[in-house]
């Protein structure tokens, strides 16, 4: 049995981290591991047989001094405590392990161009933060990254590449499931109005435009239908691009909702034309369910999907109106679907929770040796 300590300010299915760290805690409690969480935030419909230690929080108007803070506090109250693996999910630097489930702070940067740069590189002190915080970060013993283009990443910029593995996301497949979306499409379709000849795309995300709604709303033709899952940011502007292009009784927004699977029962595709994807957990969830998605060929998910064979990757935003008419197609859309399903039966959760248990058995070994 080891004894692990988690850091994470917010316990509980709130986002694709949290869920990460969540179910992976689970997982290992399963496994008859000790497990500690260290959190601001824990959601009690999911701690039972985790202890939770929860962490004052000081900050709340600033995520760069929030981190700080639980750095700081975190800190305070693992000393001297006999865990085995202290394995971070923020960006803490005074642990065995840190997950990344984002791409670096400095790649970022790399959007703006000319004095904006020097600016925020040089002269935002929140961006100097940030950058000091990322550069101890990247000094953590063992990394784990959650797709192979943040390890490319963190490579590039940072040229770290030492004691570095790749552990993606996983879904559970008995909750996405094939058979549970055909018992009730029909019923969601009807509740949603859906007539029987109509393409439905849905979009899950709350990061609009990061995820990329703005390339998917133009993309649409007669017979689409779109549903845009998420409390996103600036909606009105989007309900604002609908609404130039007359597509009101086509694209409808439901905000946030914590069981997608009502809309996942009524899709013919799930798509995420991001601009940029650590991963993309709910590209995941939506092949576990048995439907063909698009996704931007340089999101993370991208690593497990072979172009027109289990999903399909799009390299340039004028490719989606036509990946998408190519998906009116049923029989198409039935033989990505088998395709995507037989490959999130290889990533489920309780294999993403043994190759931690591997991760940590190198890290214990480490010790050892020193």
């Amino acid at each position: 049995m080891l004894r692990i300590a988690f850091l994470i300010k917010r316990f509980g299915p709130s986002g694709g981290k949290e869920i990460y760290a969540l179910q992976v805690a689970k997982g290992l409690l399963d496994k008859g591991h000790q497990v500690d969480v260290y959190a601001y935030e824990a959601d009690e419909r999911f701690i039972d047989g985790i202890t939770v230690h929860r962490v004052a929080r000081s900050v709340s108007f600033s995520n760069v001094l929030s981190t700080l803070d639980f750095i700081r506090k975190t800190s305070g109250m693992l000393r001297d405590k006999p865990y085995d693996i202290i394995h971070s999910h923020e960006r803490n630097y005074k642990q065995d392990v840190l997950t990344l489930h984002s791409f670096s702070y400095l790649s970022g940067l790399e959007k703006y161009s000319g004095l904006k740069r020097f600016d925020q590189k040089y002269l935002s002190l929140r961006s100097l933060c940030y950058l000091w915080l990322e550069k101890k970060q990247m000094a953590s013993p063992w990394l784990i990254s959650v797709s192979d283009a943040i390890a490319e990443d963190i490579a590039l910029r940072y040229g770290r590449t030492g004691n570095v593995t790749v552990i993606r996301p996983g879904v559970d497949t008995d909750t996405f499931h094939p058979d549970l979306i055909k018992a009730q499409r029909q019923e969601a379709r009807a509740r949603l109005g859906v007539r029987g000849n109509e393409l439905v795309i849905v979009f899950v995300g709350s990061a609009f435009k990061r995820k990329g709604l703005d390339r998917l709303i133009p993309a649409l033709s007669p017979n689409m239908r779109l549903f845009v899952v998420g409390s996103g940011d600036h909606v009105s502007r989007y309900k604002r691009m609908v609404m130039r292009r007359d597509l009101e009784q086509r694209v409808q927004f439901f905000g946030f909702d914590e069981d997608v699977r009502k809309y996942y029962a009524a899709a013919d595709v799930v798509a995420l034309p991001s601009r940029s994807e650590a991963f993309g957990m709910t590209i995941l969830e939506a092949m576990a369910c048995g439907l063909a998605t698009i996704v931007s060929s340089n999101s993370g998910v991208a690593d497990i999907i072979r172009h027109g064979w289990n999903g399909f990757l799009m390299h340039e935003p004028g490719q989606l109106p036509d990946l998408l008419k190519t998906l009116f197609d049923e029989d198409l859309r039935s033989n990505i679907a088998r395709q995507a399903r037989m490959t999130a039966e290889r990533c489920t959760w309780e294999q993403i929770t043994a190759a931690h248990e591997t991760c940590y058995e190198r890290i214990l070994s480490e010790k050892t040796i020193r």
